[in-house]
């Protein structure tokens, strides 16, 4: 069951976590107005920004300031093959995920079909606190609900365990 309280921005959460951030991003599409920017000029150039970018700067200094303090932070993301353009501009940004401090992996959907798997993506703070992304069917960002309810933290902290110990690490992955 979500709480009633407002969800707060996804900086304010890794900034309290203590231990631990995990991610998993399972859609083949996102269409969030921030990055739209960004990924026309990916689509003229083939380029992405870097770290110190004005696109990239807010997040590269978050997650430099929760992993300094010790806190892990991983991101799985599960992908159709072949990818979409959005994956292999998602994939062409990651060493910027990296530099910040996070570790990111890649699981093909197709190495998924026998693991349990929440409806949404999801981010579970310190394996207590889960903030869902709900989006529309064209990948637009329509809200977000946070639980701590132990049944769903457990269902989602398995299925992160199982899709990260599959998965392929940033580094090896080749968009296919």
């Amino acid at each position: 069951m979500p709480l009633t309280r407002p969800v707060p921005p996804i900086a304010d959460l890794l900034d309290s976590a203590v231990h631990s951030a995990v991610h998993l991003e399972m859609r083949d599409v996102y269409a969030v107005d921030p990055e739209s920017e960004e990924l026309t000029r990916w689509r003229a150039t083939g380029r992405r920004s870097g770290p110190e970018s004005p696109y990239w700067q807010n997040w590269v200094n978050v997650v430099r300031r929760t992993v300094a303090r010790g806190v892990v932070v991983h991101r799985a993301r599960i992908v159709s093959e072949p990818v979409s353009e959005y994956i292999r501009f998602e994939h062409a940004g990651t060493p910027v995920n990296i530099a910040a401090g996070e570790e990111v992996r890649w699981l093909p959907r197709r190495q998924t079909s026998d693991l349990a798997l929440p409806g949404n993506d999801f981010w579970l703070f310190d394996g207590r606190l889960i903030r869902f992304g709900h989006f529309s069917g064209d990948g637009a960002l329509t809200g977000h609900d946070l639980t701590e309810d132990p049944g769903v933290v457990k269902m989602c902290s398995d299925a992160f365990d199982a899709v990260w110990a599959r998965a392929t690490p940033h580094g090896q992955y080749e968009i296919r």
